[in-house]
């Protein structure tokens, strides 16, 4: 089996507008967390976005002006990491070269847009006919949309593959692209998640499900607080993240340095509930993925948790590292929960946490749960509360992806000798 090895990354957040921007924010423990625009706070006054740090249609051509925004959010990423891995279009060996795309909801804006539209014609009393609708809508809004895009953009003939596994898709898809490598069906891929649901109709039925934060008394971009004694809840955010993935061989060729070694993957379903986790079954990701590395618990310095500031999730997440890795007394183990700061990307956090602890391990420095205060007893890992680290030596890291639905994902990178 062939060594995989990540050799271009990038991201648009809401930290930033490319990956070195999202970290440094990151670092800087900057909460991107606000209250909604007025089209959504006039029926939840109370709910509060992550919005992406730039508009994503600035960053591209025109001719990618009429995506979906979630594809936007994919080419944007994609772009920044083809370019730091230094792909250009047509590779020559396109037909080993795939695309792996994770998405939750792709097409919400196309969707809303198109209920919007629909209401006004009926409301005009027949000026417009409500049954008239753009041409295109329909492969804007397909889950494959943003693979399609990316395929199409670089010339890629391999595989185009789309994972929707709610908060692990983009998890996953990292994870089946990092198999298909390393068993030899390709040579390359462009992984990239994304997520753009932050309109009236999809908030409105994520509120009915009780999970979303209640705005912080004092600070509203503190509103998400992973691991707190008084957490309420995640804030959605918006976004994108990518990873080109090669064959050590395929870099090695081209002399193409790698930023780490993606080498262990584990996933598993719950099968119990649809909402509520199982400690069981994360801990069984979470040593699959160590197995599948070659790697102790011990060897892992850094993890980024799923951490979704739930009251239920944090704590099982909580019991289920201290399962595998050990108590705080028993383990050098490090763990953030990033979304206390860019929110909760859905499809597109797995990815886009993945990054930032390659970012983390590459840099040593180790970005907080910045709104970590007060922590709940029951969480009494160590959750770097509120202050980044500096100088840390980092080997290995690990990242969870937890999702609605009872999947669970766990992906581990270590440094790559140059």
């Amino acid at each position: 089996m062939t060594k995989v090895l990540i050799t271009g990354m990038g991201a648009i957040s809401p930290l930033g507008a490319d990956l070195p921007g999202s970290f440094a924010q990151a670092l800087a423990g900057h909460c991107a967390i606000g209250p909604a625009p007025a089209d959504i706070a006039k029926w939840l006054p109370d709910i509060l976005l992550a919005p992406a740090a730039s508009e994503p249609h600035t960053l591209l051509d025109s001719k990618h002006a009429s995506l979906d925004r979630a594809s936007q959010f994919a080419m944007v990423a994609a772009g920044e990491a083809m370019t730091t891995a230094n792909i250009t279009p047509q590779p020559a060996d396109a037909r080993r070269f795939g695309v792996f795309v994770g998405v939750g909801f792709g097409g919400a804006h196309t969707v809303d847009g198109l209920y919007s539209r629909f209401q006004s014609a009926v409301q005009s009393e027949g000026k417009r006919n409500p049954v008239l609708m753009h041409p295109l809508s329909v492969p804007r809004m397909m889950a494959n949309a943003a693979a399609a895009a990316i395929s199409m953009r670089y010339g890629l003939n391999g595989p185009s593959n789309t994972y929707s596994v709610a908060c692990a898709s983009s998890a996953i898809a990292i994870g089946e692209a990092f198999r298909a490598i390393r068993d030899g069906y390709l040579d390359a891929a462009i992984v990239v998640g994304c997520e753009a649901m932050l309109t009236p109709g999809s908030l409105l039925a994520w509120n009915a499900l009780r999970v979303m934060a209640k705005p912080h008394a004092d600070d509203l971009a503190r509103s998400c607080r992973p691991f707190s004694q008084d957490r309420s809840g995640f804030v959605l955010g918006e976004g994108g993240a990518a990873i080109v993935l090669e064959s050590a061989a395929r870099a090695s060729a081209r002399q193409q340095p790698a930023l780490g070694e993606l080498c262990g993957y584990g996933c598993s379903s719950d099968a119990a509930h649809l909402t509520a986790p199982s400690s069981a079954e994360q801990v069984y990701a979470m040593q699959q993925a160590l197995d599948d590395a070659g790697l102790q618990p011990a060897d892992i310095q850094y993890l980024n948790a799923h951490g979704t500031a739930t009251e239920t999730g944090d704590v099982v997440e909580t019991e289920s590292i201290r399962t595998v890795f050990g108590s705080r007394e028993h383990s050098q183990l490090a763990i953030s929960s990033t979304k206390s700061m860019h929110g909760h990307l859905i499809g597109a956090s797995g990815i886009l946490e993945f990054v930032l602890a390659v970012m983390a391990m590459n840099s040593g420095s180790l970005p907080p749960t910045a709104t970590l205060e007060v922590p709940d007893p029951r969480c009494d890992l160590d959750f770097i509360p509120q202050t980044a680290r500096h100088g840390c030596q980092v080997d290995a890291i690990m990242s969870n992806s937890f999702a609605f639905g009872g999947s669970n994902a766990s992906l581990v990178a270590r440094r790559y000798p140059q």
